[in-house]
């Protein structure tokens, strides 16, 4: 709009120019043909539309005259929306060098609302009271009704209904306590069923296979629960909770076996396999990685292929959760030097006859 006023300004001016040199006869005679012609025109157009810098224009070269001259002028509006336009002008130009006042309570810092959703997230039972309290304890100074506002804008809802604590977020809490266990089957080329059990650490991911039989005996089970418990006395584990599903295979001796051992043992639902999915996730593993691709003879070539597993699964195989770093074995220093990155010398080590297969650095 600017640059069109600016060229219509310029434009006027040479109009301007172009009549100081003209007689007052040859300026009315022009006079008088410009009003037939705005006849004309308002003969043919029912209503002319005026832009805004149009208005602008008239506005600006005919404020000046009174309204007697302004009515006896031939124009495509009325006098009074000449002066409108004129009154609209001074509006905008007086809102354009006022700036306006600010109403109001005054935004949020952001690294206020970012902290106040923090808190809310790692505090399921804090109400906004309860955040307002420990951001006073920082010094930080905000109203509790903010807090309250900006909880609800995240749609984050009041405390009481973000207690309940799911059981996704109780296996992530208590990971470092928490051990699972389960049963798996397989079958060897004579279609005899073998009976496997295995015990994961959630923490650290280490597996322990305690045993493999056709016929799991309650006395088998116990005595796989004493060995168990023996193990994680002599490697000072630390874990309080045993996860397992409602085999019958668990009895009353094997979870009292547990308990003397100091450690609770914790049920899952019926036919809920995912109560139980870092164990699920690890007998996938297995089946996968080993039993899918093993033709297994007996019972003693079973024992010897999950001995085997087990070493290459805690000592070498990475994992996510861990950082692909293995249970029981740290990442190595990332490689900088460009003289080893450009001469790597990578050596395989083949595991049950090239089934499971470790690479490592040729020394």
């Amino acid at each position: 709009m600017l640059l069109r006023l600016a060229y219509l300004a310029m434009t006027n001016t040479f109009t301007l120019l172009r009549l100081l040199p003209m007689s007052e006869r040859d300026k009315d005679i022009e006079i008088l043909a410009l009003r037939h012609q705005l006849l004309v025109l308002q003969r043919q157009v029912d209503k002319p539309a005026f832009t805004a810098t149009d208005r602008a224009v008239l506005a600006g070269l005919l404020h000046h005259l009174p309204m007697g001259k302004l009515r006896q002028l031939l124009l495509l509006v009325r006098p009074d929306t000449i002066l409108r336009w004129h009154r609209n002008l001074l509006k905008r130009r007086h809102a354009a060098t006022c700036i306006p006042r600010r109403r109001g309570r005054p935004p949020t810092v952001r690294s206020i609302r970012t902290l106040v959703l923090r808190l809310a997230r790692e505090n399921s039972s804090w109400g906004y009271r309860r955040i307002h309290g420990e951001l006073a304890a920082l010094g930080i100074k905000v109203a509790a009704s903010t807090i309250w506002e900006i909880l609800r804008e995240q749609g984050i809802p009041p405390a009481p209904e973000r207690q309940n604590t799911t059981w996704a977020d109780f296996l992530r809490s208590q990971a470092d306590a928490l051990l699972a266990c389960d049963f798996f089957e397989t079958r060897t080329l004579t279609g005899a069923r073998l009976y496997v059990f295995a015990v994961i650490e959630h923490a650290t991911r280490r597996i322990r296979i305690l045993g493999a039989t056709a016929h799991p005996t309650a006395g088998w089970v116990v005595q796989l629960g004493r060995n168990l418990a023996m193990d994680l006395r002599d490697t000072g584990s630390e874990a309080k909770f045993l996860i397992r599903d409602r085999d019958c295979k668990f009895t009353q001796a094997f979870d009292a076996v547990l308990a003397d051992a100091g450690l609770e043992v914790v049920t899952s639902g019926v036919r809920m396999p995912r109560m139980n999915s870092v164990m699920e996730r690890w007998i996938q593993t297995c089946r996968r990685e080993l039993l899918d691709r093993t033709l297994i003879w007996d019972q003693r070539h079973l024992l010897h292929a999950l001995r085997e597993f087990e070493s290459f699964y805690n000592g070498h195989r990475p994992h996510r959760a861990l950082g692909q770093a293995a249970p029981r074995r740290p990442l190595p220093e990332p490689t900088t030097e460009p003289g080893k990155i450009k001469h790597l010398k990578i050596h395989r080590r083949d595991r049950l006859g090239g089934t499971l297969h470790e690479y490592q650095h040729a020394a």
